[in-house]
């Protein structure tokens, strides 16, 4: 056999190719900021998409990444953690990522549940399960009206309120202090803390660790004066949780249950204000309450992204090949709109739970997160629209301003007029 790989022609080829730079496969990458991508994230998505199911993106300061938008992709990527990590001391971009970064808060190394693997996050995971699962509901769902009603006669009387600010952002938080055990002066005073954490920028990091002492002092507090709560059922786990694994614990469950339940009650709010398919008729025809709350987590869903996962090899994904160490953006909101998955809700598909918007596999919500988030927002829409019969938007629909927020899908503002009435 003849061998031409020592021949001009062949040594002048391999010449050209050595030459040629390798193609950034960032280029022509979606930057995910801006007021354009917050305020219509879904026409971002779809415009995305026509990268495939799996596109390059730019994050805050033009960090690369890839945005999972696939439904099959994104559950392929859920379900194998040992190949998509969580912990993100396997990104090959730290070198370039300054201390300062916007998003450093939700990338950031921390000893919590959320970046562990394996057996280590089992033990953690199934520690927070048995505590929630050990939740009363009965008592859950009392302590929401309650909630519920002390907030709506805060404003009753002033045919005038800001759902969002009033109503839907209050609401999680002050019933989780209550399974936190925390009181309600406490609890109200971490509302803006949590805010902070969760949009992000400069200030996120330092909110972060004033929560992060709050709930290292609850549970010294409990450790000598347990009680039918949260952070006393974890002490008591045979699991043995450390100091720090408990307090890192505590607080990813508390900003975990908060914002996305507030979002979700405010989406709904929003959608059933605006939506003739959810308006009163004379012959009773609304689509339940339910429904609404089903529907949000399809078109949307209150967390729209989860950073990160980060390949542990060189792989293919969606037609991309990805290099180990790239940062993966879970994209929950658009793994939900792939058209090859999306339900019709015209065409009453309205009992499809197979959404991403509690996360799947190992590091999805854990049992039973979803239901006790589901109790909380139910009964929040619920009793609003039970007292404030009449309720509608005190502003143009198409006005309405989302939060400048890449992890959080959720109005700046709801305002509502409605008939005054009287506290209850």
């Amino acid at each position: 056999m003849t061998d031409y790989s020592h021949s001009p022609d062949a040594i002048s080829w391999y010449a050209t190719r050595q030459e040629e730079p390798e193609r950034n496969p960032f280029e022509g990458a979606f930057p995910m900021y801006g007021r354009a991508y917050h305020q219509n994230p879904a026409r971002a998505f779809e415009e995305m998409r026509r990268h495939g199911p799996v596109a390059p993106i730019l994050l805050e300061g033009d960090v690369p990444g890839w945005l999972v938008l696939g439904y099959r992709e994104l559950r392929y990527v859920l379900s194998n953690p040992k190949l998509f990590v969580r912990d993100s001391r396997h990104w090959n971009q730290w070198k370039n990522i300054p201390p300062d970064w916007p998003l450093m808060a939700y990338v950031g190394y921390q000893p919590s549940m959320l970046f562990e693997v394996e057996a280590a996050h089992e033990r953690r995971a199934g520690a927070v399960s048995d505590a929630l699962a050990a939740a009363d509901q009965f008592e859950l769902r009392a302590n929401c009206e309650r909630v519920a009603e002390g907030l709506i006669n805060t404003f009753i009387g002033t045919g005038r309120a800001d759902l969002m600010a009033q109503y839907a952002n209050p609401i999680p938080l002050l019933v989780l202090g209550s399974m936190l055990g925390l009181p309600d002066a406490e609890t109200r005073a971490l509302v803006g803390e949590v805010a902070t954490t969760l949009n992000g920028g400069p200030a996120a990091m330092e909110a972060y660790h004033r929560v992060q002492a709050i709930m290292a002092s609850l549970l010294e507090l409990k450790r000598h004066n347990p009680g039918p709560d949260l952070p006393s059922r974890l002490l008591a786990h045979p699991a043995n949780l450390t100091d720090e694994e408990l307090t890192q614990d505590l607080l990813l469950t508390m900003t975990a249950g908060h914002d996305p339940t507030a979002t979700w009650i405010g989406n709904t709010l929003q959608l059933m204000l605006t939506d003739d398919r959810f308006a009163m008729t004379l012959s009773g025809g609304r689509r339940s309450i339910g429904q609404a709350l089903n529907e949000v987590l399809w078109k949307e869903a209150p967390g729209q992204i989860a950073i990160g996962r980060w390949p542990v090899m060189d792989t293919q994904l969606g037609g991309r090949r990805v290099k180990a160490g790239d940062l993966l953006v879970c994209g929950l909101a658009a793994a939900n709109l792939d058209p090859q998955v999306r339900p019709d809700f015209y065409g009453g598909s309205v009992g499809n739970h197979a959404h991403m918007s509690f996360g799947f596999g190992a590091h999805g919500c854990p049992h039973p997160a979803p239901e006790l988030a589901e109790i909380i927002a139910h009964i929040a829409v619920e009793m609003l629209l039970d007292r404030l019969p009449d309720v509608v938007l005190a502003v143009p629909a198409e006005s309405l301003e989302w939060r400048s927020s890449i992890q959080m899908r959720s109005l700046e503002a709801l305002p509502v007029e409605f008939t005054p009435g009287y506290p209850v």
